[in-house]
């Protein structure tokens, strides 16, 4: 069965970045994504969405508090953020959503 089947949140958080920027965005997510699925407690699946408009990370977790914890880990404060302040225009949105079903 894979994983995603046992999402219970989603962490959205959107961001958005120039698109001369995007690539070098990219990158960090790439960089820090399998960090991620190997090292967070509760973490499922982790998925880059683009549009016109921002950029959006979507992240599959086995509860909300999981969620919640990985917003206040090392992983996120002082990698992801750190490295991807720079090419924020504004600040991200951040939102956890329950699954319910």
């Amino acid at each position: 069965m894979a994983k995603e089947n046992k999402v219970g949140a989603f962490l959205q958080i959107t961001m958005h970045i120039k698109e001369s920027d995007r690539a070098a965005a990219a990158a960090v997510y790439n960089k820090y994504r399998q960090p991620f699925l190997d090292d967070i407690q509760g973490a499922h699946c982790k998925h880059l969405l683009v549009r016109d408009n921002d950029v959006q990370v979507l992240h599959g977790f086995a509860s909300v508090a999981d969620a919640e914890n990985y917003l206040k880990s090392d992983l996120f404060t002082q990698d992801v953020v750190v490295e991807l302040k720079p090419y924020f225009q504004s600040e991200p949105d951040v939102r956890i959503y329950s699954v319910v079903g």
